[in-house]
């Protein structure tokens, strides 16, 4: 059974960083795209960052580019997002997900999921 993991959210004032990590079980992912999404209140869940199943290609949202970094450590089976420059707006519950094929991008439509981690940026 495939379980998502996260950690790493809390509270930040403007300007802080925060680094999210979810540890993934119940299958090797090196073959296998994953990614984080967040969801404001009120708001869809969005795609802000995703890594390739090679870890060649990686894709940005718009307004976390230059401030967020997705990785992976394969040998432990984790993907991270560093979060720089944290903003009010970047407030959201976090989830992590991993594509349900190989070899395929990672798309909402067909994910695993994390439980999600609250990330609250002050002003």
């Amino acid at each position: 059974q495939v379980q998502l993991v996260e950690s790493g959210g809390g509270l930040v004032q403007a300007g802080g960083s925060l680094r999210l990590s979810c540890a993934a079980s119940g299958r090797t992912f090196s073959s296998y795209a994953m990614g984080w999404f967040r969801q404001a209140p009120g708001k869809e869940r969005d795609k802000i960052a995703t890594l390739s199943w090679s870890g060649a290609t990686t894709y940005y949202e718009d307004s976390v580019k230059g401030r967020f970094t997705i990785s992976r450590d394969s040998a432990k089976n984790t993907v991270y997002l560093q979060m720089n420059s944290l903003k009010p707006e970047d407030t959201a519950v976090y989830y992590c997900a991993a594509a349900k094929s190989e070899f395929t991008p990672l798309i909402r439509e067909s994910a695993y999921w994390g439980q999600g981690t609250q990330v609250t940026v002050s002003s």
